[in-house]
C-alpha cells in the first residue's frame, strides 16, 4: 500500500482550537480524513496500540514531522486513563502518562483519544501549553486538576479547548460512574439524565467543565462534538477495532 503525505487540503480537515492564545500556539485535533492507514484504521492513525500496521504508524507519524517541520520528536504518551503528568522531552521515548506540558519552544506534545476528551491548555501568554487525556476514570481521578497544577500558571491565566469527545445522547453509564462524581461534587448530578433503560447518559464535557472550575480556570471553550455520532472521528464505542485521533500541541519556536 502506497501511502499518502500530509498536504495542506488534509490538514483543512483537522480540527484547531477556538480560542485567543497567542499565535505561537499551534494546536490541532487529526480526524479520519486521509487514506494514510488500511480499514480499520483509516484514515490517518498515529496510535501504536491499537493493532495497526506498525509501518504504516511510523510512516504517518514521519508525515507529520515532515509537513511541520519539526525539529525533536514529539512527546508520545501510553496512556492507561491516570492522572500522571508528564513534562515533555524529545528523546523519542514514549512515558506513561495522561496529560502532558512544556514550556520549551519546538517541543511537541501529543496524545491519542477515539471517545475520551482531549483537553487542551495553553497561558494567556503563550509560554506554556499542555494536554490532558480525560475519560471518565481520568476526570473522576483528578487528571485535570493535576494538570492545572504542574503547569504552574494561575488558573485565572489559562485557556481551555474540549476537543472532540463522546457526546451525552450517545455515552452511557452505569450507576458506578454517577456515584465516582458525587462522592466528589453534587453538583455533578446535573451531568447525568437517567434513560429508559434506568441507566445513566453522562455529560463529559460537562463535567470536565465542573473539574476545571473547581480550581479556577473560567476561559472553557469547544464541546460540541460527538465522536460517537460524527463520522469525521474515530470512535471505540461504535467500532472497537478502530484508529485514533491525534491531538497535538506545541510552542512554535522564534
Amino acid at each position: 500500500m502506497t501511502l499518502n503525505r500530509i498536504d495542506d487540503a488534509l490538514v483543512q480537515h483537522w480540527l484547531t482550537p477556538d480560542w485567543s492564545a497567542p499565535d505561537r500556539v499551534r494546536g490541532y485535533v487529526t480526524t479520519r480524513a486521509g487514506h494514510l492507514s488500511a480499514h480499520p484504521y483509516d484514515g490517518f492513525n498515529t496510535a501504536n496500540h491499537v493493532g495497526d500496521d506498525p509501518g504504516h504508524v511510523e510512516a504517518n507519524r514521519q508525515s507529520l514531522a515532515e509537513y511541520f517541520d519539526w525539529t525533536r520528536e514529539p512527546q508520545w504518551l501510553k496512556q492507561v486513563h491516570g492522572v500522571d503528568v508528564i513534562e515533555a522531552r524529545g528523546d523519542g521515548i514514549e512515558r506513561d502518562g495522561d496529560a502532558v506540558f512544556t514550556r520549551e519552544p519546538g517541543q511537541v506534545c501529543t496524545l491519542h483519544t477515539a471517545d475520551c476528551l482531549p483537553v487542551f491548555f495553553t497561558s494567556q501568554q503563550g509560554d506554556v501549553v499542555g494536554l490532558a487525556h480525560a475519560g471518565w476514570r481520568g476526570l473522576a481521578d483528578g487528571v485535570l486538576e493535576s494538570t492545572v497544577e504542574k503547569m504552574g500558571v494561575s488558573p485565572d491565566l489559562l485557556q481551555v479547548w474540549f476537543g472532540p469527545a463522546i457526546g451525552q445522547e450517545a455515552f452511557e453509564v452505569g450507576d458506578d460512574v454517577r456515584d465516582a462524581f458525587l462522592a466528589i461534587d453534587a453538583a455533578a448530578e446535573s451531568c447525568f439524565h437517567l434513560n429508559m433503560r434506568d441507566r445513566w447518559q453522562c455529560d463529559l464535557y460537562g463535567l470536565a467543565r465542573q473539574r476545571l472550575q473547581s480550581v479556577g480556570v473560567q476561559t472553557i471553550s469547544g464541546g460540541s462534538f460527538c465522536s460517537f455520532t460524527d463520522p469525521r472521528f474515530f470512535s471505540y464505542r461504535r467500532q472497537s477495532v478502530t484508529g485514533r485521533m491525534l491531538a497535538m500541541i506545541w510552542i512554535e519556536q522564534e
